[in-house]
């Protein structure tokens, strides 16, 4: 299978066209979230981005094995080898076992990303479930010499490793820098190198998440997780490795060094990375206390927020800029977002009431194109929301009389509208969405009212027809005139 699609890819920091090696499959890993409270805005933009190209992939016939990993342990306090686990932490602090802070925060993020309607991925494993995997990632990287034991601990030997490889690849990061710039840390001493990883952690006694392996019961350091997890259900080779773009270093750097030093070659194909979501200029997550929970915007309980904001709006949001731009917080750009899903989605549905003409005055035939050549351009989906804004211009044109269309373009605009705003684009009309069925009927008896309206209007019983307008209006309900007779929508 052949397609012109190209995508960023960090590692050789150029465009390149993505062909799987494995056709017509590809294997995608995308490094999840670690449940320990509840999901942010931060944790929106890769859940979305690549629920964005998991579409598409499909839609362009692949058969993706998407695998979103669940960190559940190793993930430290201080760094990636100091400091108190962070999901026993939150356990000993509430009084709960590790697991129960795991399974209530993993609900909290299922059902975050069902609101958002991301897709959920073929596999999502446990860094706890898949422990004897990375014990055995562990031994292989001992046995090739890329590791020493200290203390029932186990470290990778970055310096050794750099000197067969090269360790920055990914990061562009010197070797010799890290050295003369990185400080030892206190309880560190068992390291050779302050830049050595660690692949095992020894338990101290007060550490309630333990494992027995060959050098301690302990548990494995946060980099091995994605590379144990991803050679298990993907293979030692695999077409598309993602996350956000703080993982770079160390985490991503540190997976294909685990990987070279295991099995000879990286895994990786082709690395992809979000930007940062920020506020204010300052990226916005948990360890700078400036994060506002998904939750927060949907029920709009947080001072920093002016209003609630939807599901549809934050995802509308993030995909109005580009996977690899910076996007900044502010209400005035969430606001602006709505106003823009609002008038996509007002377009859609005149689209879905036009009539058709005998000859077109609108021309849409590149449309289609046009928003796949955007797609194939590394998913630039702000580019993909413009073009079907500037087919909204000529749809409120056929509407208001100005222009016509005719049945094969009606359909082709219908079609393209349809495949973008929903199945690739990932958006949902939530006010249909939220009432299914019970909406469908509900429609029908406001439309119903609206046409007793328009007989009342052509029978001149002004009383009758403004009683109607009124009575909607008092409810909730915009109502507009239009020459074909009324339109409706919810009020916010």
């Amino acid at each position: 299978m052949e397609h012109p699609l190209s995508i960023y890819n960090t590692l050789t920091r150029r465009k390149e066209q993505f062909i799987p090696l494995h056709e017509p499959h590809v294997g995608m890993y995308v490094c999840g979230p670690t449940v320990y409270g509840d999901a942010h805005l931060g944790h929106a933009r890769p859940a979305i981005t690549f629920d964005l190209l998991f579409r598409y992939l499909s839609h362009l016939g692949y058969k993706v094995r998407y695998v979103r990993n669940i960190t559940d342990v190793g993930h430290l306090e201080h760094d990636a080898d100091d400091g108190e686990d962070k999901i026993a932490k939150k356990a000993r602090l509430e009084q709960l076992e590790p697991m129960e802070v795991v399974q209530y925060y993993l609900n909290r993020y299922h059902h975050a990303m069902e609101a958002l309607n991301v897709l959920p991925p073929s596999i999502e494993p446990h860094a706890s479930g898949h422990i004897i995997e990375q014990i055995e990632l562990v031994k292989k990287i001992l046995e090739n010499g890329y590791a020493y034991e200290s203390e029932g601990s186990v470290y990778f030997d970055v310096e050794k490793y750099n000197k067969e490889h090269r360790y920055g690849i990914l990061s562009g990061r010197n070797i010799d820098d890290m050295l003369n710039t990185t400080r030892a840390l206190d309880g560190q001493d068992e390291k050779r190198n302050p830049i050595d990883f660690a692949l095992w952690k020894c338990a101290q006694p007060e550490h309630i998440m333990r494992w027995p392996s060959p050098w301690s019961d302990g548990f494995p350091g946060w980099h091995c997780e994605c590379t144990a997890m991803g050679e298990k259900y993907l293979g030692e080779h695999f077409d598309i490795h993602g996350g956000g773009m703080d993982l770079i270093f160390p985490h991503h750097e540190c997976e294909i060094a685990q990987a070279v030093a295991s099995q000879g070659d990286d895994m990786v194909h082709y690395w992809m990375h979000n930007n940062m979501i920020t506020i204010n200029g300052q990226k916005m997550g948990k360890s700078l206390g400036n994060f506002i929970t998904l939750d927060e915007f949907f029920t709009g309980n947080n001072k920093t927020l002016s209003q609630a904001y939807s599901p549809m709006t934050i995802r509308f949001f993030i995909l109005q800029a580009h996977y690899r731009s910076t996007v900044d917080f502010s209400n005035d750009a969430l606001q602006a977002a709505e106003k823009g899903l609002e008038r996509l989605m007002d377009a859609y549905k005149s689209l879905m009431k036009l009539k058709a003409s005998e000859s077109s005055s609108v021309d849409v035939k590149d449309l289609r194109q046009k928003c796949f050549d955007a797609m194939n351009d590394d998913l630039n989906s702000p580019i993909v929301i413009a073009h079907l804004f500037d087919a909204s211009r000529a749809i409120n044109s056929v509407k208001d009389g100005k222009a016509t269309i005719s049945a094969e373009d009606l359909k082709e605009l219908q079609e393209v509208f349809h495949l973008f705003i929903f199945d690739i684009l990932g958006m949902k009309d939530e006010a249909t969405s939220a009432g299914g069925s019970n909406y469908e009927a509900f429609g029908k008896a406001i439309d119903l009212l609206l046409s007793i309206r328009q007989q009342a209007k052509t029978n001149k019983d002004w009383a009758t027809s403004d009683k109607i307008r009124n009575e909607l209006t008092a409810f909730g309900f915009e109502i507009k005139d239009t020459k074909d007779g009324a339109e409706w929508k919810l009020s916010k």
